[in-house]
């Protein structure tokens, strides 16, 4: 999530870290301990995880009963750990959810975190784009056919009606930024949040299509699995809660969220800070909604759509079972 993860509008009212879920009474005082919890993050420290630091380094998780820490593994990793109840949760995209459960691992997607689908398919300027249409006969980088760049782009491409096999996919690993600058390929897909922004700050004038302009899929968020759900509905409850206050402390106030990151992103105060604050604001204005952490079902149905459709599911899924919003306030 995130470039494993992950527009410049602040539509921030005062009043949005004052609607954030409080708790009553810390859980430590009830439980009388800490639980300890391993978060499964799904890629290296970054900005973009502001919400977890702000909610750790604000006593948020303290709050709810938990000592968090992050565990930098990968993605497909948290999966197999929440759905043998092995960890309690873990930052997942949603794409994942809908696979891991047609193995009949038995996740559930409890928080929104992205509204928005986070990946963009770019190209320089002069090349000459003007819809996702053009892409036809192009020559389009990504890391593999694999994660979210690949299902961001296929749904993109699904949308338009464009096949697959009228563009020439290839795999060029995590190097999207020095592939389309040296024009070893026409085209690459990289994340809202990352790629585009190091190009821009490179000087490059840039033709981007963002895939949630085109079609809302299901994005980055929390899981836990049904045994937790079905044994421990609170403690679901209490780490939601407090994942809700840190993401809506960072869009209040994204000046002190980036400064709290330095203290859990190595060489961030040393990196170039109006890129980074904008890879915070461009993440921002894809975490927004009404209603924080809040899952649409019209998400979730796209997205088994894009999967049956490329063959990465065979049939569809009870999508019920798949996500709650039981616990978004």
């Amino acid at each position: 999530m995130l470039k494993k993860l992950l527009p410049l509008i602040l539509l921030v009212s005062a009043g949005l870290s004052a609607c954030a879920p409080t708790t009553a009474e810390p859980a430590e005082t009830r439980a009388g301990s800490l639980q300890e919890i391993r978060l499964p993050m799904g890629y290296i420290p970054n900005v973009q995880y502001a919400p977890f630091y702000v909610a750790l380094e604000k006593g948020y998780y303290r709050e709810a009963g938990f000592e968090v820490t992050f565990d930098y593994a990968f993605e497909t990793d948290g999966v197999a750990l929440v759905g043998a109840n092995q960890l309690p949760f873990a930052v997942v995209s949603g794409e994942q959810v809908l696979l891991a459960r047609a193995q009949e691992v038995p996740v559930v997607y409890v928080m929104a975190w992205y509204q928005q689908y986070p990946i963009s398919v770019v190209a320089k300027s002069d090349l000459g784009l003007t819809t996702p249409a053009d892409l036809r006969g192009k020559h389009i980088g990504l890391p593999g056919l694999f994660g979210a760049n690949y299902i961001g782009l296929k749904a993109l491409l699904y949308t338009v009606g464009v096949e697959e096999t009228e563009v020439t996919l290839e795999s060029i690993g995590f190097n999207q930024v020095e592939a389309l600058s040296a024009d070893q390929v026409e085209v690459v897909v990289g994340y809202t949040a990352n790629e585009p922004i190091q190009l821009r700050a490179q000087g490059y004038d840039l033709t981007e299509f963002k895939v949630a302009d085109y079609v809302q899929l299901a994005a980055n968020g929390i899981i836990t699995n049904e045994t937790l759900i079905r044994e421990d509905p609170d403690m679901v409850r209490r780490f939601v809660d407090a994942t809700l206050r840190g993401l809506a402390d960072t869009i209040a106030n994204p000046d002190e969220a980036y400064e709290i990151s330095k203290n859990y992103v190595e060489n961030l105060a040393q990196a170039d800070e109006a890129v980074q604050k904008q890879v915070l604001l461009t993440s921002i204005a894809m975490w927004q909604a009404d209603r924080l952490g809040f899952s649409d079902p019209r998400a979730w149905e796209n997205m088994e759509d894009v999967l049956l459709q490329m063959g990465q599911i065979s049939t569809p899924l009870e999508l019920e079972d798949a996500f709650t919003n039981e616990f978004i306030p």
